[in-house]
């Protein structure tokens, strides 16, 4: 464990983006602990950012500049430190690329700096659920060294695991494509004196869960770019390292490159043994668990450890977890399912509109299906085809994505017949308390009520992890 912050002490640190999440406070508390004399800055107000403020009151060589970026942070700064949802393009960035400023990410400077071995996990699904799974797993493995959990988790800030990390530790990192943008660090000058300037990294063992369309908004639509974002998790590797894959991400590996010069693993649910009775359902986690047991199996972890902690893993916050069973209707909470897919694949674990119920007995009942929200310039159409078999009622919470789909919807709803009163089942409501009680409304003893919303959260909601807190604040509510 070395002493990472003199890295930083009286470094002149422009930290963009502070955000509501936790990982910016944390971040920010980093810094200012290391000594750094750290500006702050956040398009949101002080009023807005209040509760992450109030985390950092104590610190009296932090400067806040909120409700806005100045040009002037950007000018004379020794480092640049981004979020991860800034983009490159930002006027912001472009100015300290242009006074030589070294921009970087947290997360990309824990994984150049920690000596703990780095299992790094990306994906446009599944990559919460391997992360954890695999967290899970190496916790109950290692008896010697510590096993941490990091990068695109709510509350975590990665740097700070720096001072807490050790040589022989592992540190499992959820990354974004955002996230490794930073890894390739292909925007860098010359980081300040006292630190050192890569080209790029990649976590020694990489896992890439799928690939699909996602955050097209900010990718122009233009998915080669989104990809080689996603590949830096394996771009740098060397032969002496790992990547393990699912044949869907294989077959983009093939098609844009670049080809991996490590180790590959190809992952496949087959994998996973027939007598396994995981508590996550549906054949995504299928593949989820096929993933996290391929990589397990890269660390030496006995297949019947693996074993042990699937089946009593439960879902990972926010992800078709199950919050609560109310007059025998069981209540998922699956918020961050912000694409299409997502939501096809969480309503497919259904099958049929039908799934193993937590007593083992099957259900004949259908899903009343709560979704809609802020646009990503997805196409929904598979969605779309699958909504009139596996649903019994549609709830629309309100949002752009939700008015462009409307005309859709109209057509959708002469499909589908509610057998209870005759209406087409589709109903368009206010806010997230009239969702629920308009669902319970259709929903019967053997129900399920699926908060699965297939949009972004922003507009209505500070995140998708607000939106699911809401949600489960008025499940938890019911009596």
């Amino acid at each position: 464990m070395k002493n990472f912050e003199s890295l930083f002490k009286n470094k002149k640190i422009t930290l963009m983006g502070l955000g509501l999440l936790g990982r910016g406070v944390g971040d920010a508390a980093f810094f200012a602990e290391a000594d750094a004399d750290l500006t702050v800055t956040d398009l949101k107000t002080e009023a807005q950012l209040e509760s992450s403020l109030d985390q950092l009151k104590k610190f009296k060589n932090i400067h806040f500049a909120l409700g806005g970026h100045r040009l002037e942070d950007f000018q004379k700064a020794d480092m640049i430190v981004k979020a991860a949802g800034v983009p490159m393009n930002s006027p912001f960035i472009l100015e300290a690329q242009k006074n030589n400023i070294p921009v970087v990410m947290s997360t990309a400077l824990f994984a150049e700096y920690t000596e703990a071995d780095i299992v790094g996990i990306t994906g446009t699904r599944g990559k919460s659920t391997v992360a954890y799974l695999v967290y899970e797993i190496l916790k109950e493995h290692c008896k010697k060294n510590q096993v941490f959990i990091g990068g695109n988790i709510l509350g975590v800030s990665t740097i700070d695991l720096l001072s807490k990390t050790s040589s022989g530790d592992i540190a499992v990192l959820e990354l974004d494509s955002w996230q490794l943008q930073g890894f390739a660090n292909t925007h860098n000058s010359e980081l300040p004196k006292g630190t050192e300037k890569f080209d790029g990294f990649s976590p020694k063992v990489a896992v890439f869960t799928t690939f699909m369309f996602d955050h097209m908004n900010y990718y122009q639509n233009d998915l080669e770019r989104y990809f080689a974002d996603k590949a830096n998790i394996y771009r740098f590797q060397t032969a002496n390292d790992c990547l393990i894959v699912s044949e869907q991400v294989m077959e983009y590996i093939k098609k844009f490159g670049p080809q991996p010069k490590s180790k590959v693993i190809v992952v496949r649910t087959s994998d996973v043994p027939d007598s396994w009775k995981p508590h996550i359902v549906g054949e995504h986690n299928k593949l989820n668990i096929a993933l996290a047991m391929a990589t397990a199996k890269v660390f030496g972890v006995p297949e019947r450890t693996i074993e042990k902690v699937v089946e009593h893993f439960k879902a990972a916050p926010g992800r078709l977890e199950h919050i609560r069973t109310y007059t025998g209707i069981d209540i998922y909470n699956d918020t961050n399912a912000t694409t299409p897919e997502a939501t096809v694949a969480a309503l497919e674990a259904f099958p049929d509109g039908r799934m193993e119920g937590k007593s083992g007995n099957k259900s004949d009942s259908k899903t009343i299906l709560i979704f809609g929200g802020s646009d990503k310039k997805l196409d929904p159409a598979a969605l779309f085809k699958i909504l009139p078999t596996h649903t019994k009622a549609i709830i629309m919470l309100p949002g752009t994505g939700t008015d462009i789909i409307k005309p859709e919807l109209d057509t959708l709803a002469k499909k589908i017949a509610d057998s209870k009163n005759g209406k087409p089942p589709i109903v368009f409501v206010k806010d997230m308390e009239e969702a629920v009680e308009k669902a319970l409304s259709f929903a019967e003893k053997g129900d399920r009520i699926l908060m699965s919303p297939a949009f972004a959260s922003f507009t209505y909601y500070k995140n998708e992890y607000d939106r699911g807190d809401q949600f489960n604040a008025i499940i938890k509510k019911l009596k």
